[in-house]
């Protein structure tokens, strides 16, 4: 059976849904559409592109993510250098090692830009700092940027949802104003943007199947705000939820299975084996408790 596909953000922990997916296909369904933001972009990205979940597997056990990890030259020689590309280029990493692996990963599929993809067939969230918006790509780059999806890096696209504030250094568009678009993760508007795939009156085409790394929005714990920094650590948090929680609430959340990982940071680059295998393990068991009931 075909269904549509969205994919949260979430960082490392999106290796969560890869073995969310392995079942997901082991019950014979096959993705039509799929969407994601920011580490569920690049999942997305790797469906649209023809890849299993085997394959996708085989990716990230061959990846060391810590490679992404690329400072600017000059962080090299001097440590305290990260400070100031965070102040001057508002980010730590510059991203590009992301960026490349992707494109190399994608070009392995014949998969360069939104033209080798079917049309429809992938939408990428990303928040534009300049323009104070949500952008959806390829679907917005025509009208905001006159810039022709066919010829849109789709490698390019996943970076931008992925660029997560003051880690990566953002990326920029050149669009109809002088002045360049700064932009950054789309989980800062739209963390699972599963209206994406929605037509404008709601109706469905296929059965929408979402994942997300967290647990229900009715189940997550209170928190107590001691300083400064947990405080600007929830408004970031509460940014993310808000736009998506109506419609995780309108769809009473039965087309989402729910991965809550918890011992695993967002940008914890150093994960060990035996933490993917858990992540992995972790994405199977919960696809399997859902669909055991899931009505379509």
């Amino acid at each position: 059976m075909r269904i549509d596909g969205v994919f949260s953000g979430g960082g490392v922990k999106a290796i969560a849904f890869i073995g969310a997916i392995k079942e997901v296909e082991e019950k014979g369904y096959t993705f039509e559409r799929v969407a994601g933001t920011s580490a569920g972009a690049i999942i997305a990205a790797f469906i649209a592109a023809g890849y299993s979940s085997e394959e996708i597997g085989t990716l990230f056990d061959e990846l060391q993510l810590e490679s992404f990890l690329d400072p600017p030259m000059m962080g090299d020689w001097f440590p305290f250098s990260k400070w100031l590309s965070l102040y001057f280029r508002l980010g730590i990493y510059k991203g590009k090692k992301l960026e490349e692996w992707i494109y190399d990963q994608l070009a392995k599929k014949g998969v360069y830009t939104f033209g080798d993809l079917e049309d429809g067939g992938l939408k990428v969230i990303a928040s534009d700092l300049s323009l104070g918006r949500m952008v959806v790509i390829p679907d917005d780059l025509e009208r905001l940027y006159g810039i022709s999806p066919e010829h849109f890096s789709v490698a390019k696209a996943v970076r931008m949802s992925a660029g997560l504030p003051y880690f990566f250094i953002p990326d920029r568009i050149q669009g109809k104003s002088p002045i360049k678009s700064v932009i950054v993760d789309g989980g800062l508007l739209s963390n699972f943007p599963i209206w994406v795939l929605a037509l404008p009156d709601e109706r469905r085409i296929r059965p929408i199947l979402g994942m997300k790394l967290s647990t229900s929005v009715e189940h997550v714990p209170p928190k107590k705000l001691n300083n400064a920094i947990e405080m600007f650590q929830a408004l970031f948090s509460t940014m993310k939820k808000a736009h998506d929680a109506r419609h995780i609430s309108k769809a009473e959340a039965v087309d989402i299975i729910f991965i809550p990982v918890e011992d695993v940071d967002t940008t914890d680059f150093n994960l060990s084996e035996e933490q993917k295998r858990n992540l992995i393990s972790l994405g199977k068991k919960q696809a399997q408790l859902f669909l055991k009931t899931w009505t379509k």
